[in-house]
């Protein structure tokens, strides 16, 4: 919700900064490691500012919050919400403009997808047995964009940063004949997301926790005795890396992966203005 209420905060500032100087359209430039999926860019406003909402300039009279027409929902229609209304129109056709389709990715290896809102989950059998993979988009955009691109000495006005979702991830090994699955928690360390060729190539991904639980159980049993790898022996920690590589979950996996989650997050994205423009017309 939080995430949501900072794009709608978002919304509202760059109308400002529309109102004072004409903005170029947002980069689409190549998201890196992405053939099939384009890129988007957010406000870096949205990035420095969100969960913080002093000093933001109010876009209209507070007078024009009063009712200023009537409809059969009931609700109030102000000045504000006019305004509201026409910048999330041309919000969306912008978003539409750079999404490069309006299908998402395909994973090689024969991965079926299954999508439940923000949640998306990739299934695989591999020799009698079952993978799963599943992963939320939700807070999946790292924070410190606004950081990276100022170290690199450009200006937030010059240039807005690419959007790139890295969600955690869970994985689930499910071996026939067997009461429990292994399951793997894990996530893409910030300083390995941005590796470049040529470079010794380390894992992009990484396995935070591992533990059996009961096959066939959504919840999570805390009970179940859970190997933190902070403190795990390396040749250990490598063989459990070994382990997810031979069933398909690998470097290129976790590029995909991301590739898959960039593209859905952009997708809900939309759809997500699109219902708050409905919401705010009361249509």
């Amino acid at each position: 919700m939080l995430k949501s209420f900072a794009r709608a905060m978002n919304v509202a500032a760059r109308v400002s900064n529309r109102a004072t100087a004409a903005r170029a359209p947002r980069a689409a430039e190549p998201l890196a490691r992405s053939a099939s999926c384009g890129p988007f860019t957010r406000s870096v406003w949205m990035l420095c500012h969100s969960g913080s909402h002093g000093g933001r300039p109010r876009l209209i009279p507070s007078k024009s919050l009063l009712p200023s027409a009537s409809c059969g929902c009931g609700g109030l229609h102000t000045d504000g919400d006019k305004a509201f209304t026409e910048f999330l129109s041309d919000e969306i056709k912008e978003e539409k403009k750079i999404q490069k389709s309006k299908t998402l990715p395909k994973m090689s290896g024969g991965w079926e997808l299954q999508l439940n809102g923000a949640e998306a989950k990739l299934i695989r059998s591999v020799s009698g047995e079952k993978v799963t993979v599943t992963f939320n988009i939700n807070n999946s955009i790292p924070p410190n964009m606004e950081e990276e691109e100022a170290e690199q000495g450009q200006k937030a006005e010059d240039s807005e940063p690419e959007i790139v979702s890295t969600p955690n991830f869970v994985i689930e090994v499910v071996k026939q004949g067997t009461k429990n699955s292994l399951v793997f928690d894990c996530h893409f360390p910030e300083d390995e997301i941005g590796h470049s060729e040529g470079e010794e190539e380390s894992d992009i991904f990484a396995i935070r926790e591992v533990s059996f639980q009961p096959d066939g159980e959504a919840d999570w049993h805390e009970t179940s005795y859970t190997l933190n790898t902070d403190s795990l022996d390396w040749a250990l920690y490598d063989h459990l890396m070994d382990f997810l590589a031979d069933r398909g979950i690998d470097n290129a996996f976790a590029d995909e992966l991301m590739e898959l989650s960039t593209a859905l997050e952009h997708q809900e994205y939309i759809k997500f203005l699109e219902d708050l423009s409905s919401f705010i017309k009361c249509h």
